[in-house]
């Protein structure tokens, strides 16, 4: 894809950043639901032991993270993993990842805020969610996050970013969202997945493209002040590109009977992870089916104020959402 015009691009850019800044005020409805999430920095805590016996005092005053995230019951005895945590802890490559995980996210003060203004958001939607605690880790490149109803973890070590000495093993398409300001988005995208119902019997792309959207949907109304480049991954060029383009990405789904494919293999050539869509031009970025069912999703939900986010989510019919949407972008 490419833009003819940099002046309308420039139009394209001021107009949609200036409408998510309209977007950004919080309701006092929701801004006076009580939500605080101080992050346990327990990474900090196990690079600092000295002793095997202090492994084991950490794994005691953290039992809920040693059953859910560390999995405590698959190891044999608890000696086992104690000897696995003792041996990271005094392993000095983690030792040196830790410590830049600890330079990096020196100041948390932004993300816990995020965080808080995401879960109350959902607390205004669900008022039945649970508020999980929230604690911090250095996996060894093991885990970059984990989510449940009691416990949020951050595998700080995948987010370090691009100076960090150690990076996750991506490519680098990929491994540009792995920095600090991915963590929260990241991590609501992972929770829609709780309230995301889809039909499994429906395995057409359309299918695939209404479920991403409902999921990108959700997490941009769970962090209105965050910009779409960070919820979806694409960068501000990608964003602006995209949306000048949207007629003619329409367009080429439409021309090539795309909506209903059922060939998984080519469902993924367009929903899933790749550094461009070459079917639809050299600029494209991947995920663009991911990105059109968001605006589907988006255009289904102007059209109809009344449909609750908990309606829109436990909605299932993709060629509902489609035909009452009225989605047609116009040719810039």
């Amino acid at each position: 894809m490419r833009i003819p015009v940099r002046l309308l691009l420039c139009c394209t850019l001021l107009a949609f950043f200036g409408c998510q800044k309209n977007k950004c005020e919080i309701p006092s409805e929701i801004a006076d639901i009580e939500v605080d999430f101080k992050a346990q920095r327990l990474e900090k805590e196990l690079f600092s032991v000295k002793s095997k016996e202090e492994v084991s005092a950490f794994l005691n005053k953290h039992p809920l993270f040693a059953d859910r995230f560390l999995q405590r019951k698959r190891y044999q005895t608890e000696e086992e993993l104690v000897n696995n945590l003792y041996g990271m802890a005094t392993e000095p490559n983690l030792k040196q990842l830790a410590a830049e995980a600890d330079e990096r996210f020196k100041d948390m003060d932004g993300l816990e805020t995020d965080l808080e203004t995401a879960f109350k958001h959902l607390k205004h939607y669900y008022p039945e969610t649970k508020i999980p605690q929230l604690a911090t880790f250095v996996t060894g490149m093991g885990q970059d996050l984990y989510l449940d109803d009691s416990l949020v973890v951050w595998g700080l070590d995948f987010f370090i970013g691009p100076k960090a000495k150690y990076r996750p093993p991506f490519p680098k398409y990929i491994l540009y969202r792995y920095d600090k300001p991915y963590v929260v988005p990241t991590t609501l995208l992972l929770l829609s997945d709780k309230y995301n119902k889809t039909d499994p019997d429906n395995s057409t792309m359309l299918g695939e493209m209404i479920a991403n959207g409902k999921s990108l949907y959700f997490t941009q109304k769970m962090l209105p002040c965050t910009p779409d480049s960070l919820i979806i991954g694409y960068t501000n060029q990608q964003i602006a590109d995209v949306y000048y383009n949207q007629e003619r990405i329409w367009g080429h789904f439409v021309e090539k009977g795309l909506l209903f494919e059922t060939d998984q293999f080519k469902i993924k050539k367009y929903v899933g992870e790749r550094p461009n869509v070459p079917e639809i031009g050299k600029q494209c970025p991947g995920r663009i089916g991911a990105w059109v069912g968001w605006q589907i999703v988006r255009k289904y939900m102007e059209e109809h104020p009344e449909v609750t986010l908990q309606q829109l989510m436990e909605e299932t019919n993709a060629q509902k959402i489609l035909t009452q949407s009225k989605y047609k972008p116009k040719k810039r």
